[in-house]
């Protein structure tokens, strides 16, 4: 749409901090306040719709589009959102690893085997690990307490992780960054070491280079969006 307004400001509200455009609120599409739980949010989210060109283009505004689901989706929902995102634990990739060759299995392990261990100790649980991609069953109270974790998170956090673990394919990974307060850069690079393999290997085309870019920053943008959100 065109955009329509000049000014862009940062107002308290009951829900947290609004946004308003010539002193008018912005409304999700669900037609819900668009409120924010901190200032640094508010302040980021703000940023977004001022940077807006002649027209208003969504896809600019990754801030705006995870608070826009935090409000809509998960606040109505927040139990089943949540579920969703600690099924991921059940087939986690931190716990499936390679049978060969013997470098991809040490890096595998450098780089896992300290997440796995905090997690053990975060959450007092234990993990099934493999080789191969053969499904194992992880203990059943691993499960639920890793589900408990998840379902503490507010919506907003919850909007975040579940970008950050649905990319690394890894709750552990997404957990590490939220609830740890883990390098998000070295997470990443945890979680794509089977695909920079297959890089040194094979090499990689403009297309797929492109591809893992945007996963880069869909990632970076997500674990910003999860600090933020934090008091």
């Amino acid at each position: 749409m065109k955009r329509f307004y000049k000014d862009v400001a940062v107002v308290p509200a009951d829900e947290g901090f609004a946004i308003q455009l010539d002193t008018r609120p912005v409304r999700t599409p669900a037609r819900a306040l668009l409120a924010l739980p901190t200032p640094a949010l508010a302040d980021a989210v703000a940023a977004e719709w001022r940077a807006q060109g002649e027209s208003v283009d969504p896809a600019t505004m990754p801030l705006t589009g995870l608070a826009n689901a935090a409000i809509d989706h998960i606040v109505p929902n927040h139990a089943s959102f949540a579920a969703g995102i600690a099924r991921y634990g059940e087939s986690d990739l931190l716990c499936y690893r390679a049978e060969a060759p013997q470098t991809l299995v040490e890096r595998q392990a450098a780089a896992w085997d300290p997440l796995l261990d905090w997690a053990r100790a975060r959450y007092d649980i234990a993990f099934v690990v493999t080789q191969g991609i053969w499904p194992v069953d992880q203990p059943a109270q691993t499960l639920t307490r890793l589900g408990a974790a998840v379902a503490a998170f507010d919506p907003f956090l919850l909007a975040g992780l579940s970008t950050l673990v649905n990319l690394s394919g890894s709750l552990i990974c997404g957990l590490a960054i939220v609830d740890g307060g883990h390098d998000l850069g070295a997470i990443w690079q945890a979680a794509e070491i089977d695909e920079a393999w297959q890089i040194e290997q094979w090499g990689e085309d403009a297309q797929a280079a492109a591809r893992n870019a945007r996963r880069a920053a869909d990632f970076a943008i997500a674990g910003a969006f999860c600090a933020m959100s934090r008091p």
